[in-house]
């Protein structure tokens, strides 16, 4: 079933299109991630421009955010006010990340800094993910204890003027502290296409200290307003965003989701997060092995 896409210039097979979301949609109902880091680069490897790639899974994401956000604010897992603030932080960043995309565009740098973002952010956070689900598996199976860690923000965060309370999180802090990390995650939307989750919800618990039961839902609250404002400037801009990709990729996510939560239920929280770290890294040397080597066409025609 070959379907052309007008903004990729291409012809793909729609339902391989629809498969690769079923399977980002199940890593997100598995894992509780946007499935975004994953989506990129594997469009990538099946030959969609990364400028296309990166703009069109921003778009996916922010669909499949919608009803997590839904549900975790029926069970008041979302705390609205440091979501409002990394949200501000994140348009900023989004804007930010715009500009910078269009001079590295112009300068026929893109496609090199979006694969190396990804080598060096899946490398670095498949590997964090890797040691922390062996330590959690060891302690597990007694071999040792898992010291119990204390929630509390990191000292630079509580250093920082103009605290306020954040009373679903349970924070005294600087809002300076969320917004900046808005703005990082806003720039990484931009650039990458992604949600930002896999990023947004170790800083929000090791460097804000918030709490647990509030985070994926606030994460997924910025997301959602980010991943938005990130497509309408793509399609404003950059012109990148083919609409009849994202809804593809859409119509598999939201199925895999629903099949992804089902097995999550049964199997061990360690082992997933082995698994789910493996994955990330064999994505990035994958791309780190495309970066090293000559590809087949060494000069492409690209409208964008």
């Amino acid at each position: 079933m070959d379907v052309y896409l007008p903004i990729a210039n291409l012809s793909v097979n729609g339902l391989f299109i629809v498969c690769l979301g079923f399977l980002t949609g199940i890593l997100s109902g598995l894992f509780g991630v946007g499935g975004g880091f994953l989506t990129t680069p594997l469009l990538i490897f099946y030959g969609i421009p990364p400028t296309v790639a990166a703009a069109s899974a921003a778009t996916q994401v922010t669909g499949a955010s919608i009803s997590g956000v839904i549900a975790h604010g029926r069970r008041k897992g979302v705390d609205y006010r440091m979501g409002a603030v990394m949200v501000g932080g994140g348009i900023i960043g989004a804007l930010f990340g715009a500009a910078l995309f269009r001079l590295l565009q112009a300068l026929g740098q893109i496609d090199v800094v979006i694969n190396i973002l990804y080598v060096v952010m899946l490398g670095s956070i498949g590997t964090l993910m890797m040691r922390e689900a062996f330590e959690s598996l060891s302690a597990s199976k007694g071999q040792k204890d898992a010291a119990p860690r204390k929630r509390r923000h990191h000292p630079l965060v509580a250093g920082l003027p103009f605290r306020t309370r954040f009373y679903a999180s349970g924070l005294y802090i600087s809002p300076i502290a969320p917004l900046v990390l808005g703005v990082i995650v806003g720039v990484l939307t931009m650039l990458m296409g992604v949600g930002g989750g896999f990023i947004l919800v170790p800083a929000m618990l090791y460097i804000l200290g918030m709490s647990g039961n509030v985070v994926v839902g606030t994460s997924l609250f910025q997301i959602l307003f980010v991943t938005m404002v990130t497509t309408m400037t793509h399609a404003l801009t950059t012109k990148a965003v083919d609409i009849i990709l994202a809804g593809l990729l859409l119509l598999g996510s939201v199925m895999g989701a629903q099949f992804g939560t089902q097995i999550a239920l049964k199997a061990r929280p360690e082992v997933l997060r082995i698994v789910l770290a493996a994955i990330v890294i064999a994505v990035a040397l994958r791309m780190l092995y495309g970066l090293g080597v000559q590809p087949d066409e060494i000069y492409t025609v690209s409208p964008l």
